[in-house]
């Protein structure tokens, strides 16, 4: 049975939403990395404890419910379910805003599951959520009815340099955040020179689709020279971006590439940076490729972010702010 628990514990670790399971106390049996990478607690600190107070809000006229009072939002303290209990009971994933170990929001789509046992008898819940936009309420690489994903991929370096320019624009009028991961297929250049450009781009095309199909519906990839993508995201958080990329390349080691029959292992070097306070875009993606040859140098398969204090010693002191 406990080589079964561990099988159990390492399947929801693996996953990229957030999975929490509470005991009928209450109390904290299981908190995965995606929910650390989210929320930011560490599951050492969490295990056997409540749910942090106000842990998650609910805006209950959003999702129509006759307890509504015109658009109050219902806090859930740690441990209680009062106000939500209507919303949450459905067992259908609402919008809710998620609080940060560092007392920043982000909205999150949450799934409040019972756990039952052979007999019926309720032993545990599982919460399950996964950060969205607020207009977004679609998983990693789901996409909307008519399944197109032909918006969310520029053709050319232009083409994304473009939409580059407009989200720093954004961000410095609006303060929409922004991030960007530089990603190098590892296994590209050797295929290119041993096999040809034809095998390479084949290579390409099948980690295009791979990344496609984890993106975001508000993301955008390009095409960034040979052997690079581009992927711009808005995710809210430097943790986020770097849970995200770490998503993006367990995805692309599962694509299977074949070449004259025999396949060819997968795996992508990948770079991220989060957008920073009056930081200019060329810095921004100074930042996110000297990461990703970070992630190249430690033999690929990685994901990398540095920090702007980090370029100082890396040829990037122009990027560095007073």
């Amino acid at each position: 049975m406990a080589d079964h628990i561990e099988i159990l514990e390492a399947a929801l670790s693996a996953l990229h939403e957030g999975i929490i399971v509470l005991d009928n106390e209450q109390r904290i049996v299981f908190w995965n990395p995606a929910a650390t990478a989210m929320a930011g607690y560490a599951s050492v600190e969490m295990l056997g404890r409540p749910l942090p107070g106000g842990f998650y809000e609910v805006d209950l006229a959003h999702h129509g419910s006759s307890q509504s009072d015109g658009g109050s939002k219902v806090e859930s303290p740690a441990g209680n379910e009062t106000g939500i209990h209507e919303v949450l009971a459905h067992q259908r994933p609402v919008l809710v805003n998620i609080c940060h170990q560092r007392h920043h929001t982000f909205p999150a789509m949450l799934h409040r599951t019972p756990l039952r046992d052979a007999l019926g008898a309720r032993v545990a819940t599982m919460l399950r959520f996964h950060t969205v936009e607020e207009i977004d309420t679609l998983l990693h690489g789901e996409c909307s009815d008519d399944g197109a994903t032909e918006h969310r991929l520029e053709h050319s370096q232009a083409g994304i340099e473009d939409r580059l320019d407009e989200a720093s624009r954004e961000w410095v009028a609006n303060g929409i955040p922004f991030g960007v991961m530089w990603v190098l297929v590892d296994q590209a250049a050797n295929l290119r020179k041993t096999h040809g450009r034809d095998a390479s781009e084949s290579m390409m095309d099948i980690v295009e689709k791979s990344l496609l199909h984890g993106l975001r519906p508000t993301e955008i990839l390009g095409r960034w020279g040979s052997n690079e993508f581009l992927v711009l995201s808005h995710e809210r958080t430097i943790d986020m971006l770097d849970a995200h990329g770490r998503y993006l390349a367990g995805i692309t080691r599962t694509a299977d590439f074949r070449w004259w029959g025999d396949r060819v292992g997968l795996t992508v070097s990948i770079g991220v940076a989060q957008a920073q306070v009056s930081e200019s875009l060329s810095c921004l993606l100074k930042r996110a490729q000297k990461a990703m040859h970070s992630s190249q140098y430690s033999g690929g398969n990685c994901v990398t972010h540095l920090n702007p204090k980090d370029m100082a010693n890396t040829g990037g002191q122009e990027c560095l702010q007073s």
